[in-house]
């Protein structure tokens, strides 16, 4: 079900609460305006095609559709858009940043949709000067290429919203969107942290999850660093509310580690998916907690997440992301977003069908596996099941790096 109402209170405080709103960003033609020569700039290691990826984001978005309400970045914008002030104030912010100063008048005389379109598709360099003609780049704003994965732009927790600082240049100005939409957009009124007053302060949606009202884990790796998490604590000893963060420590490298939720994600009340390479071995990433109240801090070395999650009243079973019994196996599917999955509620996910032993794993733990084509076509009431774990096709969407966490952006959830 779509709604677009007047006001929509924002609040987070599980990874598994029943949904009541997401937010999306249908893939459109800023996947097809990359090739092989500007991937890797683009953060990817390989162009897309944007018919296959669509089909299959399809698959995502029609279940979501019809389990709750779902918001589509490219329609709040346009309605953001009609604040003339706002629609000033975001241009100006964004032709600073890239260096484009020249086409502020050109952008501020569109129309909402047309402005809206060129801010996530891109806007062509006019080859009408010597160095714009001799220019290797084809854009004076470059395409989003990666704005389909709403997960790291932005966090709702509990009843506030952290605005991500990316820790690439290439991606600021979908967080410049997202601050824009939660600030002046007339559906929300709600409080944003933004996380500019550090320069090396950077943290990443993917790093970010909300485990229970007073509990965060987030990772530190290639995305997020520790001091973005040390202004979160200044955040938290402002409020003195008690507050618990969980921090896990990530390799660099490879390019599927770049986020916490690819090799850890919550499933259920009990559950959780884990890559077992990185999470179970204490001694090759480490794992502090760092507890805040009344505005004082404590930091403590934990032995692994599930340790410290059961010492703060979360016990977690964990599920092996590619099964338990083949190393090559994990890494294969942990590659390809098999640790990452998104829950619409307790015990109900949605995860890429292609990895197939992390699927079988599943089933064997009690999860039911329904095919997403099944509930789009409505062979399948979801509310007849229990634990159940819904596949959508990931061939493509797979390749651009993120899953099904990645690519939605959850603003309320029921409490748990």
């Amino acid at each position: 079900m779509k709604s677009q109402q007047n006001k929509f209170d924002v609040s987070v405080n599980s990874e598994i609460g029943e949904l009541e709103g997401v937010i999306l960003h249908t893939p459109g033609l800023e996947i097809e305006n990359m090739t092989p020569g500007n991937a890797e700039r683009a953060l990817y290691s390989d162009v897309l095609n944007l018919s296959v990826a669509s089909l299959e984001y399809d698959q995502l978005r029609i279940v979501l559709e019809k389990h709750t309400n779902v918001f589509q970045v490219k329609k709040l914008l346009e309605q953001v858009l009609h604040n003339s002030k706002v629609r000033a104030s975001l241009i100006e912010r964004i032709c600073r940043n890239e260096n484009a100063l020249d086409i502020m008048p050109e952008l501020q005389a569109m129309k909402e949709k047309d402005l809206c379109r060129c801010l996530l598709e891109g806007v062509l360099m006019k080859k009408d000067n010597l160095s714009r003609f001799l220019s290797n780049e084809r854009y004076s704003l470059r395409p989003l290429h990666n704005f389909f994965f709403t997960r790291d732009l932005s966090v709702v927790i509990n009843d506030w919203v952290m605005i991500a600082r990316m820790a690439n240049k290439v991606r600021s100005r979908e967080a410049m969107i997202m601050e824009a939409i939660f600030d002046y957009h007339p559906m929300f009124s709600v409080k944003t942290l933004n996380m500019q007053a550090v320069e090396t302060a950077h943290i990443e949606g993917g790093d970010v999850l909300v485990a229970r009202h007073d509990i965060l884990i987030i990772g530190i790796g290639a995305r997020s660093t520790p001091e973005a998490v040390d202004l979160l604590v200044e955040h938290y000893k402002a409020l003195k509310k008690p507050q618990h963060i969980l921090v896990q420590e990530l390799p660099l490298t490879p390019e599927s580690f770049i986020h916490l939720d690819m090799v850890f994600t919550l499933l259920d009340h009990d559950t959780c998916m884990i890559y077992e390479p990185v999470i179970m071995q204490p001694n090759r990433y480490k794992t502090v907690l760092i507890s805040i109240d009344n505005g004082q801090v404590k930091i403590s070395e934990e032995r692994n997440l599930l340790t410290a999650l059961d010492r703060l009243g979360m016990p977690m079973i964990p599920i092996m992301c590619g099964g338990s019994s083949d190393s090559w196996i994990q890494e294969r599917e942990q590659w390809h977003s098999g640790a990452n999955f998104f829950a619409l509620g307790p015990g109900r996910i949605i995860g890429y069908r292609r990895n197939i032993n992390t699927i079988e794993e599943l089933d064997r733990k009690g999860f039911a596996i329904i095919d997403a084509t099944d509930v789009v076509e409505n062979k399948v009431d979801l509310n007849r099941y229990g634990r159940c774990v819904i596949t959508i096709d990931g061939s493509e969407l797979a390749r651009g790096g993120g899953g099904c966490r990645c690519m939605t952006m959850p603003i309320r959830r029921k409490p748990i």
